[in-house]
């Protein structure tokens, strides 16, 4: 979840600054010999791969900010977050793959570097790679499960992230509705907001907001790393040396970096990105074939669809996008409002409450035709004259309901225990029409590929 600021280092270089200004800040940067005796490594493809591993670092932030953000416990200095950057051949796309942390993976033979021990190859989850042998296990470790040839290697941590956004003047985030998560101390109220570091840290962390856990955490790293993505190249900084240089320094200053990842990348990777924005980025998470596939020794991970997964690092090999482009069509109409919950997640019987002749039927094509998932066969209410649209709900399906009276402007939402999945609409008097809607969010199964230009906040 930290390295969504490592991706920023290629993204800000794309001024052009001069070498002046970035070789002064080569000396800030931390490097690693990642890569020191590899052999054997997968045949390099086109374009550039950059796997980027977040760690904790905690230990590096203050008393305040840990009492502040709620980052207490002890710094474990592991991986929790590991994801390939592919920068394509010609400059003009970012497709960035996670690969969840509880990965079954399969390390080659490698020599602990905390005992000294040679071990044999075995299984283990992807991020226990770095506690037995560091960057260089973690990296062999990935190339053996893709076959993508990693060209460089970056380590990011929690101060980075927080002086990067801190330095952006902040991060515009919106959401539909409240997110409250007590294990982060994230808070917020719907709508829009500007984060800055220690709030943007929370947002991307939190995984205690619903059922979805990592799912959801996922998704709003993807949405906060397009956002990023936007404001660094949409507000100027990118034009003024200084700035340019507070950013890479507060970057570059917290990173653990290869040795041949310098300020001549930079540099050659900047000037060929000047028009890159949140529409050039793509997003996804290898796809998941078994959720808790149990091993001795090791406990439940995440195994990969063998299928679905070649194909994602197919694309990176061949420096293909992880999915067609298909261009956007041209609204008609208003933009649909969204909601926090899925049209078509929504089981909506409609009843006619007014003695008006097919009005029943006209709300039931007009939700169907915004994506709810209506019975098709409106019947008449008991009441008969109903002056305001009623929308009736269980109140286990409050979410659903809220989103559901959002296609009716105007409409009473009236709580009923027991009513069960299915929400029910009741026409008024008032009916007028119904109002589009969307969910607010792509959907969470892993595998699904995103643009950033479908993840930052729209003007709607």
């Amino acid at each position: 979840m930290r390295t969504v600021t490592a991706l920023s280092v290629v993204v800000l270089a794309s001024a052009g600054i001069g070498h002046a200004v970035l070789s002064s800040l080569d000396s800030d940067i931390s490097r690693v010999d990642a890569f020191k005796d590899m052999k054997n490594r997968p045949r390099a493809g086109d374009g550039m791969n950059v796997l980027m591993v977040g760690t904790d670092g905690r230990d590096r932030i203050s008393e305040e900010q840990r009492r502040k953000y709620q980052l207490g416990g002890a710094p474990c200095h592991c991986t929790d977050t590991i994801m390939i950057v592919h920068i394509s051949e010609d400059r003009e796309r970012a497709s960035v793959v996670s690969l969840p942390r509880d990965s079954y993976a399969e390390t080659p033979g490698h020599t602990d570097r905390t005992t000294g021990e040679h071990h044999k190859g075995h299984p283990l989850k992807l991020n226990a790679a770095y506690a037995e042998g560091g960057p260089q296990l973690t990296i062999r470790t990935v190339e053996n499960m893709t076959r993508v040839k990693i060209d460089h290697y970056l380590e990011v941590d929690f101060t980075s992230f927080m002086k990067t956004v801190d330095v952006l003047g902040g991060v515009k985030i919106c959401t539909v509705q409240p997110l409250k998560d007590s294990y982060t101390g994230l808070d917020l109220p719907a709508g829009n907001h500007t984060l800055m570091g220690g709030q943007a840290l929370q947002y991307v962390r939190a995984r205690h907001l619903d059922g979805a856990s990592d799912l959801s955490r996922m998704k709003r790293q993807q949405r906060f790393l397009a956002a990023l993505i936007d404001r660094a190249t949409s507000s100027g900084i990118l034009l003024n040396p200084l700035k340019f240089r507070d950013v890479a320094r507060a970057v570059l200053g917290s990173v653990r970096a290869d040795q041949g990842f310098g300020t001549d990348e930079l540099l050659t990777l900047g000037r060929a990105m000047r028009n890159f924005s949140p529409s050039s980025s793509e997003f996804t998470t290898v796809p998941i074939g078994q959720m808790g596939y149990k091993v001795k020794g090791v406990g439940s991970t995440l195994k990969w669809d063998p299928v679905k997964s070649k194909r994602i690092f197919d694309a990176l090999r061949e420096d293909k996008p992880l999915a067609a482009h298909k261009p956007k069509p041209k609204p008609k109409g208003p933009a649909p409002v969204r909601v926090p919950v899925d049209p078509k997640q929504i089981r909506v019987q409609v009843e006619n409450g007014t003695r008006t002749a097919g009005l029943g039927k006209r709300v039931d094509d007009a939700l169907a035709a915004t994506g709810f998932r209506t019975t098709k066969a409106p019947r008449n209410a008991t009441d008969r004259a109903v002056e305001r649209t009623v929308v009736a709900y269980d109140p286990r399906w409050d979410q659903s309901a809220k989103s559901l009276a959002t296609a009716l402007p105007g409409s009473e939402l009236k709580p009923v225990k027991g009513q069960g999945a299915t929400l029910k609409v009741i026409a008024g008097a008032d009916f007028k029409n119904v109002v589009k809607v969307k969910p607010a969010d792509p959907p969470q199964e892993s595998g699904t590929v995103v643009r950033g230009d479908e993840v930052v906040c729209g003007e709607e």
